[in-house]
């Protein structure tokens, strides 16, 4: 019999402290009964002597400290799972989000999984094809990699999110490929997008959605990730699939964090963050990765937004520690209404090399990307000088450059959301914008790769030039 107490010495925000209590730990699960008969979840989140500190997921007003009972339920936060829950939408609590999404449970699971030990981690070395080129061509996302989004707000983050999940697989048809959406504090109106273009495109058949609204606690927000990370476990390590978690925005977590430390009168950190801050993303994000002797994989992909667009803000700044690379998206490119607008320069996989060439992409893929990252830099070197001097004082090679740099963004880095390349579109696409450069600029590849692929591409671009 679970005894409940009647005992609430203060109310805080989200947070209830009950003194007299026994036996409670840190993690467990609460149930809160109101005066009114209603029914209101948290959990512990600290334990002091016989005090014990709640955060009240549904908020704590209405709650009448001399009437409301509270019971500790001895266990933490569970979600049921099953072959079932692919096609699913769940809260951010991991409840069925409709009766639609109501599974049959064949196990439950505590959301608070523990970090892969670094001892049991087996390398990323299989390519992931997201369909988008400015990522499979020189970002190349790897299966169990952490590779961020870093985004501002207002660019087309959600979208980008949306088509990576919808398109993402891996290249061998044996192997089952799944993607997990965690979305984290979105708007009803982002989060109808989510779900009816997973429905109309048929991705909804291979996903899970975990759908955290605005207007839900906030405490929620810090359970979302964990509980899409708990479900995309039991696929991974359990049926043995390879999966890709998607978690979009990372930002809206961190505050979510910073209120509840803000409550709990916690010394705060850099810019009001918690001093835990690193700590408690790496508890996230360290639960990616794939594990010897077992066949799947989860990948992960953070999305988050930058204050400002500031790099150097605690959230991409930390995030940037933990995880091995980045994807950049560029406000100045939005404006020239490429999209997506990823800034290939400062972005960086940092695994990408793990998961290219003969037998996992083609031959050519390495030498490939790093001509392209050379040419684009000095095209947009030669932008630069040209906005400073002007045209008429760039050389002949330069004026290519320029082209080479215009032509890189429009054709090869923006592509339509709903445009599924393939990597060898991505790579012969690479060599098509290279050959308007002479052989001679070619440095960064093998000439045995310039005699097989530069041939058929150049006589294509002489007979467009003649």
């Amino acid at each position: 019999m679970l005894k409940e107490y009647r005992s609430i010495k203060s109310i805080s925000g989200p947070l209830l402290l009950v003194e007299g209590v026994e036996g409670v730990k840190y993690e467990e699960m609460v149930n809160i009964k109101l005066s009114d008969g209603s029914i209101r979840n948290g959990r512990v989140l600290e334990v002091e002597g016989d005090n014990a500190l709640i955060q009240v997921f549904e908020g704590t007003s209405g709650i009448d400290s001399q009437n409301t009972r509270v019971r500790f339920l001895g266990r933490g936060t569970h979600i049921y799972l099953s072959d079932d829950i692919l096609g699913k939408a769940f809260t951010g609590l991991g409840k069925p989000k409709t009766k639609k999404d109501i599974i049959i449970p064949e196990e439950s699971r505590d959301i608070n999984g523990a970090p892969i030990n670094p001892y049991a981690r087996d390398y990323p070395n299989e390519f992931i094809q997201t369909g988008i080129s400015s990522i499979d061509g020189l970002n190349t996302l790897v299966r169990g990699q952490k590779l961020p989004v870093f985004s501002g707000s207002g660019l087309p983050h959600n979208r980008l999110a949306a088509q990576i999940a919808r398109q993402s697989t891996v290249l061998t048809d044996k192997e089952e490929f799944a993607v997990v959406f965690v979305a984290i504090g979105i708007t009803f109106e982002e989060s109808e997008y989510f779900i009816n273009d997973f429905r109309k495109t048929g991705a909804i058949s291979r996903a899970v959605l975990v759908l955290n609204l605005a207007d839900d606690p906030a405490i929620e927000r810090i359970a979302s990730p964990r509980v899409g990370l708990t479900i995309a476990e039991y696929l991974a390590f359990k049926k043995d699939m390879h999966v890709l978690v998607i978690l979009t925005d990372m930002t809206n977590y961190c505050e979510a964090l910073k209120e509840v430390s803000a409550a709990r009168k916690e010394i705060p950190g850099r810019r009001g963050y918690p001093g835990y801050l690193y700590t408690d993303l790496s508890t996230i994000y360290e639960r990616a990765g794939r594990i010897r002797k077992k066949k799947g994989s989860i990948t992960l992909i953070p999305i988050l937004t930058m204050p400002e667009d500031d790099k150097t803000h605690p959230i991409p700044d930390l995030t940037g520690y933990i995880t091995e690379g980045q994807i950049i998206l560029s406000r100045s490119l939005y404006k020239k209404k490429i999209s997506p607008p990823i800034d290939v320069l400062p972005s960086l996989s940092r695994l990408k090399d793990k998961g290219i060439g003969q037998g996992k992409t083609r031959e050519d893929h390495a030498d490939l990307f790093n001509q392209l990252y050379a040419a684009y830099a000095r095209g947009k070197e030669v932008e630069e000088l040209a906005v400073i001097l002007g045209e008429a004082a760039l050389t002949d090679m330069d004026k290519l450059y320029l082209r080479f740099a215009g032509e890189f963004e429009e054709e090869y880095v923006s592509q339509d959301e709903n445009e599924n390349r393939t990597i060898d579109q991505t790579l012969n696409l690479g060599w098509k914008l290279l050959s308007v450069l002479p052989r001679g600029e070619l440095k960064r590849i093998r000439v045995e790769f310039l005699d097989k692929y530069l041939k058929k591409f150049k006589k294509e671009e002489d007979s467009k030039v003649s």
